[in-house]
């Protein structure tokens, strides 16, 4: 197996993007519970706060922070995503790759990390993952996607609930 190398930085926040296999799937939202549930599981065992979250059909984006003198956040991940693959029956396509190691095919083995290194790194990444369901065309407003931390940041008096109504699908602020 391939050693990766990967920053293991105890207790820092990190950013995520996570996908699905098969791209063309709307796998998370439809098993949204399924989801919520094994992340509830992992945070009980494994704990770590979620700072940001916006879960799409077929991907996640999430800011998760550890706690100190922790930096396994590649265990957590594993145990979420075998939680919720466990949950789901045997339907997706299996690759022989895959089905020689005995894999489930729902998630891509692999996702994405990014260390925050400081206020105005997290601030350009939460706006990123609460802008992401605009961005795909899901919505045409941050505010009408269900699954996103956003809805806790308005409800703190974090951010407006019209907050990014003046930024066009590809975040670029459109005219005055």
């Amino acid at each position: 197996m391939t050693n990766y190398r990967r920053d293991r930085t105890c207790g820092g926040t990190w950013f995520f993007t996570v996908n699905l296999a098969e791209r063309n799937r709307q796998l998370l939202v439809e098993q949204i519970e399924v989801l919520r549930e094994s992340f509830r599981q992992v945070m009980r065992v494994y704990p770590f706060r979620i700072d940001g979250i916006v879960v799409l059909p077929e991907h996640l984006h999430a800011i998760l922070t550890l706690p100190a003198g922790d930096a396994d956040y590649a265990l957590r991940w594993r145990l979420i995503k075998t939680g919720f693959s466990r949950s789901l029956a045997r339907v997706e396509r299996i690759s022989a790759s895959r089905r020689s190691k005995g894999e489930r095919g729902i998630w891509q083995r692999r996702y994405w990390e990014h260390l925050i290194r400081d206020d105005n790194d997290f601030a350009r990444h939460l706006d990123y993952l609460h802008f992401n369901p605009v961005k795909h065309r899901h919505v045409q407003h941050v505010c009408d996607w269900p699954w996103s931390s956003f809805h806790r940041y308005v409800k703190l008096g974090l951010l407006p609930v019209n907050w990014g109504d003046g930024f066009d699908a590809d975040g670029e602020f459109g005219e005055l």
